[in-house]
């Protein structure tokens, strides 16, 4: 095969490579009793054996050629129809020809192999120096079934080069992009900050020092400076933390939210007795996750509620889940649609938000609210966002000025047993 293009080289070995050749030759020298059989390759110039089978000593082996004019294969690659012969003797069409002479058989059958998008491959073909009944029986029929059955491997086989191609393309860009990652991390808690420490440093000297008088003009510019630093400084961390949020499916495991929800609430139990608030929990269902990560969610969606409090009223969050029906499914195009789904709510009697704005909430540093007024960096529900994409879910907000917020955590479930839900209940 030396001789041979790299393209006709890999066309051999392509053949070569599937397993159900061999026994597809084995099983036409049997069914039709002819002593060669193989699956040949086809070019305006060139016939190559891709794979035979060789019980009559014809001599022809895998990447051996013959003559292209010299063979019928030539004339089925120009018409594209079969071409069978019990007995070159007694056919009136090929009893002249000079292939039979040449090569000395007297049966013959060949059957073009067309790719899936109708391109003309070769033919899978016997041959024998003997008579045999071929036409009256149904062996055009099984010939076409093993010609298609090696089309659709071949296809098969492009299918599985383009998929570990692009799998290739992924990793690599997947590898440049955690790379990209881990030295944006170094730089955000290492380049970035310093200068920032340094400005806060100086600012907070400029601040202190003792031989500029309390209402030097100074004195409030450098006390802005120091804050600025120090927000920025607060944003690139909560920034790093963001693109830090990774799919690790190894430490996925069951979680009983209940628990998770019962360590949020601790968390926040100071903010929670400062506002008078009550919350209450009801959620009867176990997730699949990584529990620290889902802990984020809650915190974040419940440290919001506790913000934007009504001071008229008493703040009351609710937290429940109940099943997401297949007519609620069939609206989330986000989720997959033959998987089962549970829908936590936590829903409040808060200030709410207008419904325009109730997709910005989620952008980056996003704030609808003045700074002075309402705490936080606008990081918290950005990363809920990103953490219920790697959980293979969905979070959704309902809201209303005045009228409170309701967000609806989407997570896939496995069933709750009765032990379980004991436990959960207990």
């Amino acid at each position: 095969m030396a001789g041979l293009e790299q393209q006709l080289v890999s066309d051999i070995q392509r053949i070569q490579s599937l397993d159900i050749v061999p026994s597809i030759l084995e099983l036409i020298c049997r069914t039709t009793g002819m002593g060669f059989s193989a699956v040949a390759r086809v070019t305006e110039n060139k016939w190559i054996a891709c794979a035979v089978k060789d019980e009559i000593n014809f001599g022809l082996k895998p990447g051996g050629e013959l003559e292209l004019e010299t063979t019928i294969c030539n004339e089925i690659r120009g018409h594209g129809q079969p071409v069978v012969i019990d007995d070159v003797k007694n056919d009136e069409q090929f009893c002249n020809h000079h292939t039979p002479k040449q090569y000395g058989f007297r049966s013959y059958i060949s059957i073009p192999i067309l790719l899936k998008d109708g391109t003309f491959f070769g033919t899978l073909c016997a041959i024998d120096p003997r008579p045999f009944s071929l036409k009256s029986t149904n062996m055009v029929t099984m010939f076409n079934l093993y010609a298609d059955l090696i089309s659709y491997h071949l296809l098969t086989q492009d299918l599985i080069g383009s998929k570990n191609e692009l799998l290739k393309i992924t990793e690599t860009k997947l590898e440049d992009s955690l790379d990209e990652i881990r030295q944006y991390a170094y730089i955000s808690q290492h380049t970035l900050q310093e200068p920032l420490r340094k400005l806060q440093l100086l600012s907070d000297m400029i601040i202190h020092e003792e031989s500029l008088p309390p209402e030097h003009p100074v004195k409030p510019l450098a006390f802005k400076i120091n804050t600025l630093a120090g927000d920025f400084s607060k944003m690139i961390s909560r920034l790093s933390d963001f693109s830090g949020i990774t799919n690790a499916v190894s430490d996925f495991q069951p979680v009983e939210v209940n628990k998770i929800l019962a360590l949020v609430i601790n968390r926040l139990q100071y903010k929670i007795a400062r506002k008078n608030a009550i919350v209450g929990c009801d959620v009867q269902h176990v997730v699949t996750g990584i529990p620290g990560q889902i802990s984020e969610i809650f915190y974040h969606i419940l440290h919001n509620a506790l913000t934007f409090t009504n001071p008229e009223i008493t703040p009351y969050i609710k937290i429940y889940s109940k099943e997401v029906t297949e007519n609620e499914l069939k609206d989330l195009k986000n989720l997959a649609q033959n998987t089962s789904y549970c829908k936590i709510c936590i829903e409040d009697n808060g200030i709410g938000m207008a419904e325009a704005h109730l997709q910005q909430i989620f952008d980056l540093f996003s704030r609808l609210n003045p700074k002075k007024q309402f705490e936080g960096m606008g990081m918290g529900l950005s990363q809920a966002k990103k953490i219920m994409k790697h959980h293979k879910g969905d979070i959704l907000v309902r809201s209303q000025v005045g009228a409170g917020t309701t967000f609806s955590l989407l997570f896939p479930v496995h069933t709750v047993t009765n032990k379980v839900r004991a436990s959960l209940a207990g």
